[in-house]
């Protein structure tokens, strides 16, 4: 929805002229400004919907972002941002923030209950454990079992903070748009940083030398909002085979592409590139992508839905395309990839697709593999209202687009007789508003973590922990003021974080 066209189609002519400056302003500014989440759900007040503690032009711009679903918007968008209580965030409430930044009086509660704008919210907390209803299960979901948890008393509650690994200012070029730090098998303290925009820079961790341009790819990726270099891993064989996988969008909207390169710890080849997967896309958007290999040396690929809001082509639930997907291949060949045996859909007389190993996510970001048991967990983005933290089984099925998080999201006849998987844990946007995967801890600095799955929020800096023996509520861990694109474990089980725009820093306990 445009803003010229939003205010052509309210039924407000005499405010069009004072509204309008304010929206052609707001439209100036619509694909450059980010929001200001900091996620101060205590001092909430109604209209603050990019959480920076005023009620102005910007926040009708996160409005409009959340309608569009074009993140980032702010983490207060659906309390906030709904300023005229009619459960949706909507042009409606897109109108009533330009009248209100314009000073003039704006329609705005629909209920005897709706603060007026500017006046305090009362923020609900998140809720993780609601029961989703099942049916017979088609296919049989099988998976690994998860060891029990050290038997200490667990984390504390805010008791964790980031020690800086790498500055932003030691990284220099390899600073901005950073997605992953991959470790080099076989290389002591060294490390591949990928970014975004297509380059990737050989980092000490330890500083014994400068970041040096390892590879570059910036010319056949198309970088920006949600596309670009994605993901990059190291063959479990690399000291002999030299291989590298890499995940990137060539552009919009032709398809998402995984490929194998040929590489030493000095350099990647990119002229040795070999295609393995061309992924079909409609939208620039959830292009989900992260690489990992399993304990079995299998490569797992997480796929978000194609893009749009709410899954409009229903790709969540349809095993014909590789779209909201996990999928498992057997990269050893020579050239190509094979199908491994107990991917769950391979029965070769009908149309599914007989990579998947799991299916119904919305745009998972992050996965990685518990190095001691083998199990699978990723953070999965939501649409409007939940983040959500997967266990992923064999033949699971996560639920999207019938389900967001626990929540009913579009219940229809593609959801009958199917059993979905709940989330081990979930988030709502007053906490923040994209997940990133992390890892299970098995370090042994922070002995009260063991066995527990760690993940934070891109945009509010939390990190989370939750047991993995059960379903009690997770443990923030600490809120930290940066952006987190990615979690690396270190040889030594103890993990790293990633910051899209600033440094490398390692999770320590106060």
């Amino acid at each position: 929805m445009s803003v010229r066209k939003f205010v052509r189609d309210n039924p407000f002519p005499t405010v069009l002229a004072a509204a309008g400056a304010v929206a052609v302003a707001l439209a100036v500014v619509l694909a450059l400004a980010p929001s200001s989440d900091d996620s101060s759900a205590g001092s909430l007040v109604q209209g603050d919907a990019d959480c920076n503690q005023s009620v102005d032009t910007l926040d009708a711009l996160a409005d409009l972002r959340f309608a569009a679903d074009a993140p980032p918007f702010g983490g207060c968008v659906q309390t906030a941002g709904n300023v005229n209580c009619d459960t949706a965030v909507d042009s409606d409430d897109v109108l009533a923030l330009l009248l209100h930044a314009a000073g003039l009086q704006a329609p705005q509660s629909v209920s005897a209950d709706c603060p007026a704008i500017g006046e305090p919210v009362q923020t609900p907390p998140p809720s993780t454990n609601t029961p989703t209803p099942t049916a017979a299960a088609t296919p049989t979901v099988t998976g690994d079992a998860t060891p029990t948890p050290s038997t200490t008393d667990g984390p504390v509650e805010n008791g964790y903070h980031l020690d800086s690994v790498l500055s932003a200012q030691a990284l220099g070029a390899a600073q901005d748009s950073k997605i992953e730090l991959a470790l080099i098998p076989g290389a002591l303290d060294e490390a591949i940083i990928a970014l975004q925009s297509g380059y990737m820079y050989h980092v000490s961790l330890s500083g014994s030398f400068p970041p040096e341009l390892w590879g570059d790819i910036h010319t056949k990726v198309e970088f920006g909002n949600e596309q670009g270099l994605l993901s990059l891993a190291f063959s479990p064989d690399f000291e002999q085979d030299g291989r590298v996988y890499i995940y990137y969008t060539p552009g919009s909207p032709i398809p998402t592409v995984l490929s194998r390169f040929e590489a030493t710890t000095d350099g990647l080849d990119e002229g040795s590139e070999e295609p393995l997967m061309s992924i079909e896309e409609f939208q620039p958007n959830h292009n989900g992508g992260h690489i990992v290999f399993d304990h079995d040396g299998y490569l797992l690929l997480s796929l978000g839905d194609g893009g749009g809001g709410g899954d409009p082509n229903e790709n969540g639930q349809d095993l014909t395309t590789y779209l909201g997907k996990i999928i498992r291949i057997d990269v050893s060949p020579q050239t190509g990839y094979a199908i491994p045996q107990g991917n769950p859909f391979t029965d070769g007389t009908g149309p599914n697709k007989d990579e998947i190993l799991a299916f119904g996510f919305r745009n998972p970001w992050r996965m990685t593999v518990d190095s001691l048991t083998g199990d699978i967990w990723l953070g999965d983005v939501g649409q409007n209202d939940w983040e959500e933290v997967d266990h992923v089984l064999i033949g699971g099925n996560y639920g999207w687009d019938c389900y967001e998080g626990f929540a009913e999201y579009e219940i229809d006849g593609q959801c009958e007789g199917k059993v979905f998987l709940p989330p081990r844990a979930v988030y709502d946007h007053d906490f923040g508003s994209a997940v990133t995967g992390g890892f299970v801890y098995r370090g042994s600095a922070m002995p009260e973590l063991y066995g527990w799955y760690l993940y934070g929020d891109f945009y509010s800096g939390r990190i989370w922990a939750a047991n993995t023996a059960n379903n009690a509520l997770p443990v923030q861990l600490t809120d930290e003021d940066v952006n987190i694109a990615s979690f690396t474990e270190l040889p030594n089980g103890e993990l790293l974080i990633v910051s899209y725009s600033d440094g490398v820093y390692q999770l320590a306990r106060d």
